[in-house]
């Protein structure tokens, strides 16, 4: 794999650069080629010397400049749906991968983590504890797919008005909690 890269990396840089400086590439190896130690390349350092008040002036600009607006400055309304989307797809990631680092690690620690002793042990809870953990985990799953519908549909460059968003907002809203409920009960 290391050996293909060199090779490539080198073939790209002989692309790239004129003909005469690569008179000694025909002799030099793909490593050489690959870091260009087979070329000499010199640079011309050019200093500048100037009045050290000359930046006065963009400083001045620079101080007048507002700041970039900061979540503070939007209402709860119009940035919750988004960060929620961003933290459950945390969660989600997160959580998916701790687990699979669980389940990679059960063997040797003697853990029972498969399916079958998932599902015996959840099947021993009470209902209503039952029905909390399903709303519990189906919710950000819920949410999360729905809120990526409405962000795809924004991508297309479609109801991207301000009424619309709103409306989207208590649209996912109330479809991520419907869902959620409905895989809770099922």
């Amino acid at each position: 794999m290391l050996a293909t890269r060199a090779v490539q990396s080198s073939l790209r840089r002989l692309a790239v650069q004129p003909s005469s400086r690569t008179v000694l590439s025909k002799w030099a190896s793909p490593a050489a080629i690959a870091t260009n130690a087979h070329l000499v390349q010199r640079r011309q350092v050019q200093t500048v010397s100037g009045d050290p008040n000359a930046n006065s002036e963009l400083i001045k600009q620079r101080l007048a400049r507002p700041v970039s607006p900061h979540i503070s400055i939007y209402r709860f309304s119009h940035w919750y749906a988004s960060g929620f989307h961003r933290i459950t797809g945390i969660l989600l990631s997160g959580g998916f991968y701790l687990y699979m680092a669980a389940y990679a690690a059960a063997p040797s620690l003697g853990w029972q983590i498969g399916s079958a002793s998932l599902a015996a042990g959840f099947g021993a809870w009470p209902i209503a504890a039952k029905i909390a953990t399903k709303f519990a985990v189906a919710s950000p799953f819920v949410y999360h797919c729905v809120n990526g519908l409405r962000h795809l549909t924004w991508d297309t460059g479609k109801m991207f008005s301000l009424t619309m968003v709103k409306r989207t907002e208590v649209l996912t809203v109330v479809t991520a909690l419907v869902g959620a409920l409905t895989l809770a009960f099922i």
